[in-house]
């Protein structure tokens, strides 16, 4: 009761202030007649919005593209586009904010909750409430299909700000994965491990018993890189020890609604001594805590011999996917390890469940029904499909009988090409998009194709063993102080843990002698704060 009086008193000083946002007056608004919801076109007359949106590398423009234009037919809606790179995006985005000036809508930014908090009770972005109950049709279907999203979207003070981008993919929703190269394990008439140590005796035989036959100790048995998606050495190894979730609010657990971290525990300082085991016997490539992405893809790709016996990542990059070598074909995933206190885990993001905003609506917009029913109508599932992936009939087309899907059964929809390199034909997931995992199971595919590696592998050694979903921590928003306080805490603290991970696992640091240290410096950087922000921002929302 008295967060909603605090709330209502600030929303009221705002307005008497004049914080909310400019409103454009150089263009007459005309009365306009919108369509009821999910028919199309949204306009009888049309009318022009004025979009913010970030450029994408292989995208040639967004004006002339293929996608935009069909989507302009269908809605009646043209887009002014105002187009910023991704390496100036945030400065932009901040500047603009700052400024008064605002476009209709920004698109494609993955404004945060906290930002979405802070100027949505400025009055910068339009609550979107009464637009999706007047016009919702695709925001509904989001609200129905994927359980939590309504929830996860919606700010402390009970508006929605922002429409985000969801991915059910299953291989997307379970990233830390672990790959193996296995000729090496056939060569050497090993199983696939499914134990720390036999993980250990794995990578031992990898290094002593010449499984590429080049006559030389020029393995590799296990490596990472500090870049790359879930390239990190802890991604998957440290969840055999503690439950270790890197995807969104990383390194926070939930047990009976409190939250806490899992890097100054017991069973993290076991992971870490497994990991300097590896480490200290040369299994582990110290190349790991220094080389990027591309750095690791050339151990993967190395030229007349394999090197490489293992490497953690959301896909096989480090090898050079679809590659003449064929090498990333080679490489399948181990299961979760179970670790000496029996934990066998893998985390998992809730059906790519974010709070993160890829549409916005700004308050100086002149038609704020018609932009929230262009931004909602791509959650349909041909507009997603469109924005992904182009023209029907020309890029993709709906599934025949007969033609199956990722999960064995009739398939839906087929790619009819796979592009590469700079296109004009979709928008590769540009806005509030909406992949379920039904959409995602019904593509058809050929073996061998990454898709359906992807999809297999997760289904059959990630899908048994999520994380229980009351242990995640859900999407939070934090207010504008909590979001200030957290920042530099987060930083300083989340710096320090990787930086005595290194250390700790190359022997820089001397666990045995140095744990105690370690664990004070983190109370000496207010870890306690850290924990009671969190804490706070869930209670807000959940409690």
């Amino acid at each position: 009761m008295r967060r909603s009086i605090a709330i209502l008193l600030i929303t009221i000083s705002l307005v008497l202030s004049g914080c909310f946002g400019k409103k454009s007056t150089n263009e007459e608004v005309k009365e306009v007649s919108i369509s009821p919801a999910g028919e199309l076109p949204i306009v009888d007359e049309k009318v022009t919005l004025k979009v913010l949106v970030q450029s994408r590398a292989n995208i040639e423009n967004f004006g002339t593209n293929e996608f935009t234009k069909w989507y302009e037919e269908q809605t009646n809606v043209h887009i002014d586009w105002e187009v910023v790179p991704p390496k100036d995006a945030q400065e932009k985005l901040n500047l603009i904010l700052t400024s008064g000036e605002y476009p209709d809508v920004i698109m494609g930014f993955g404004i945060s909750p906290t930002m979405q908090m802070v100027y949505g009770m400025q009055g910068v972005f339009r609550p979107m409430n009464d637009y999706i109950d007047k016009y919702g049709y695709g925001t509904k279907r989001l609200f129905e299909e994927v359980e939590g999203a309504e929830e996860a979207i919606k700010a402390p003070d009970g508006n929605i700000y922002g429409l985000p981008q969801i991915d059910a993919n299953p291989h997307t929703a379970s990233p830390q994965k672990l790959w193996i190269y296995e000729p090496w394990l056939k060569k050497l008439n090993l199983d696939m491990p499914t134990t720390t140590e036999e993980f250990y005796q794995v990578l031992k035989a990898f290094k002593t018993q010449d499984p590429n036959g080049n006559g030389k100790a020029d393995e590799i048995p296990l490596a990472g890189a500090t870049t790359g998606w879930h390239a990190q050495i802890d991604n998957f190894l440290m969840n055999a020890f503690i439950y270790t979730h890197k995807l969104g609010n990383g390194y926070t657990i939930l047990d009976n609604g409190k939250v806490d971290v899992v890097f100054n525990k017991p069973e993290w300082k076991k992971g870490l001594e497994f990991l300097h085991k590896l480490y200290d016997e040369g299994l582990l490539a110290p190349e790991t805590f220094t080389q990027d992405i591309d750095q690791l893809r050339r151990l993967g790709e190395n030229p007349d011999v394999p090197i490489l016996g293992v490497a953690p990542g959301g896909t096989m990059e480090f090898t050079q996917i679809g590659g003449e070598s064929g090498r990333w074909q080679e490489y399948v995933t181990i299961p979760p390890l179970k670790g000496p206190d029996q934990l066998q885990v893998a985390p998992y993001s809730l059906e790519g469940l974010n709070a993160n905003a890829q549409f916005v609506i700004t308050s100086a917009a002149k038609y704020p029904e018609v932009a929230y029913r262009w931004g909602e109508m791509m959650y349909t599932e041909e507009i997603t499909i469109r924005n992904d992936n182009g023209t029907l009939g020309e890029h993709w087309d709906w599934a025949e009988e007969g033609e199956i899907g990722l999960n064995g059964k009739q398939g839906s929809w087929k790619k009819l090409v796979q592009p590469s390199g700079i296109q004009n034909f979709e928008w590769e997931h540009t806005g509030p998009i909406l992949q379920t995992r039904e959409l995602r199971e019904g593509l058809v595919t050929q073996k061998g194709e990454l898709a359906q590696i992807l999809y297999e592998e997760t289904v059959k050694n990630y899908d048994p063993y999520r994380q229980d979903v009351d242990k995640i921590v859900p999407p939070l928003f934090f207010s504008e102080s909590q979001a200030s306080e957290l920042a530099t805490l987060e930083k300083t603290i989340r710096d320090y843990v990787n930086e005595m991970l290194a250390r700790f696992v190359t022997g820089d640091a001397d666990i045995s002698k140095e744990w105690d240290k370690y664990l004070d410096t983190l109370e000496n950087m207010n870890l306690k704060r850290f924990v009671e922000i969190y804490q706070e921002a869930y209670d807000a929302k959940y409690k």
